[in-house]
């Protein structure tokens, strides 16, 4: 695919708002893209969301994570939609706001920590895949012995065919496996309910000692309300193949509202039926324990099966989201050209080989790596936080400046508000996440220097404005300081 305006930069590109989104492809409507909204936030992380929010927090700590997340995501699901209908000719908003809101290369940051995360937790979800099909076949473990990374290694290059015959059949299919991934999901909910008992909630309802104070606990939910609610931006990431703008915003409200409805009623009903302690030391998915309690064995099984067909539907969507995150920045000149190159389905073949590729080599690497699932998705989480707060911040001067709006236009306050309120909670969710995981990131993030650097050598573009070489210089300290910790043991994962 090209943008409409061809291979000019996205943040002056501009089109008519009901045009055809690409070239050699068909557009995707409000369905389908509440669905990518949908699908790419319900993968893994909710079967074991009782386990992981039990770890940290007694009931009412969950309760209180949850109504700061619920309110924080909601202000960034309210960003994204204010920004699709502020800003129309940016495309793929996690790099276009943060490249129209401070240059090249904080847009091009933007845009590869968020393809890293991507990838990364793809790693992570066959991992977890292959670790669920132990429990009925033990030569594949926990997910990282050969059969089955050999097993992940299949199935990951089945489900790169299937993309590269094109995006909106691969929307079309994982819009089927959203469906498909929910029915599980809402049959927990109806058999927890059942189950439920209020005293055994009421057990060490404000925690225990060994958990700390309220804000201690309430700090441990953070990241795993993020990894559970990433992929709120999905709609705004493929907002170039949209049929309508309207549609970005409105997919990703619903999108938001179904997902936070079923990540509530998951966590806090199956700490109504075993106690935080317990529920603390299960095995993932935990969602598959608790059923078990509730219901007996099938119960279990039930749960691992759709974990299954969940995982296998978020790893679809988090691919083309992936993939797209590469093509955009691309075609607008801070990544190098051959990214924006597209095959005759109109699918960003090349931006999809490299990050498959990548995937594939992490899965080897499992082989010898201790690092764990759990591991692997708060690093994911940890790289994407800096791209909200780039969209975040984005809202916020906007609104400020009046750019987008009517000189009478009554909305702007309320932007305004939104967007400084989005904006605190991702700099908090930056504390939450703690200095391990954001020193690992800077090492993450300092690789991508050589490639902005080969994009803007391509276009014969000067590297770095002074404030950049400032912003690359304190990314290279960190890398380098995180780099050092490892080699000394002293930070790993």
């Amino acid at each position: 695919m090209k943008n409409l305006a061809g291979s000019l930069p996205a943040s002056a590109s501009a089109k008519p708002a009901d045009s055809p989104a690409s070239v050699g492809a068909k557009p995707l409507r409000l369905g389908l893209l509440t669905a990518l909204v949908i699908g790419s936030m319900i993968g893994s992380g909710v079967f074991s969301l009782p386990q992981n929010m039990a770890s940290g927090a007694g009931a009412a700590a969950v309760l209180i994570g949850w109504l700061i997340a619920g309110a924080g995501m909601l202000m960034l699901a309210f960003v994204y939609q204010t920004l699709t209908t502020r800003k129309p000719e940016l495309d793929n908003g996690i790099y276009a706001y943060a490249r129209a809101s401070a240059g090249d290369f904080v847009g091009f940051n933007s845009a590869w920590g968020y393809w890293v995360s991507a990838w990364i937790g793809n790693v992570g979800y066959l991992v977890i895949v292959f670790g669920t099909l132990g429990y009925f076949f033990p030569v594949f473990g926990d997910g990282n012995t050969r059969a089955a990374v050999l097993g992940a290694s299949i199935t990951l290059w089945i489900m790169h065919a299937v993309i590269l015959r094109g995006v909106r059949g691969a929307a079309v299919l994982n819009a089927i496996t959203t469906v498909a991934k929910i029915i599980p999901l809402l049959l927990f909910i109806v058999l927890a309910a059942a189950a439920f008992k209020g005293h055994v909630i009421a057990q060490d309802f404000w925690g225990n000692v060994k958990l700390g104070s309220v804000f201690t606990q309430v700090k441990s939910t953070m990241l795993i309300t993020v990894w559970v609610f990433i992929g709120i931006e999905g709609a705004s990431v493929f907002s170039a193949r949209a049929q309508r703008r309207e549609d970005i915003g409105r997919a990703t409200l619903l999108g938001f509202a179904v997902v936070l409805v079923l990540l509530m009623a998951v966590s806090l009903l199956s700490l109504g039926i075993v106690p935080q302690g317990e529920l603390a030391a299960m095995k993932n998915p935990s969602m598959a324990g608790v059923l078990d309690r509730a219901v007996g064995a099938w119960g279990a099984v039930l749960i691992s099966l759709g974990l299954l067909v969940s995982v296998g539907g978020a790893l679809l969507a988090w691919t083309l989201l992936a993939a797209e995150t590469l093509f955009t920045p691309a075609d607008g000149g801070v990544m190098p050209k051959f990214l924006a190159r597209e095959n005759s389905h109109g699918v960003p073949a090349n931006a999809l080989w490299v990050t498959n590729g990548l995937v594939q080599l992490f899965l080897i690497i499992t082989l010898v790596s201790s690092a764990t699932y759990q591991a692997l998705i708060s690093l994911a989480t940890s790289m994407i936080l800096v791209p909200y707060l780039f969209s975040a911040v984005y809202a916020t001067r906007i609104a400020m400046r009046g750019e987008g709006y009517a000189p009478t236009d009554n909305m702007r306050l309320r932007d305004l508000l939104i967007g400084a309120a989005a904006t605190v909670y991702c700099c908090w969710l930056l504390y939450a996440a703690g200095p391990k995981y954001l020193l690992l990131s800077a090492l993450l993030y300092a690789p991508g220097v050589l490639l902005y650097g080969w994009a803007k050598r391509e276009r014969g573009a000067r590297l770095f404005k002074p404030f950049e070489v400032v912003i690359l210089a304190a990314l290279l300290v960190l890398a380098a300081v995180a780099a050092w910790l490892l080699s000394t043991g002293a930070l790993g994962l």
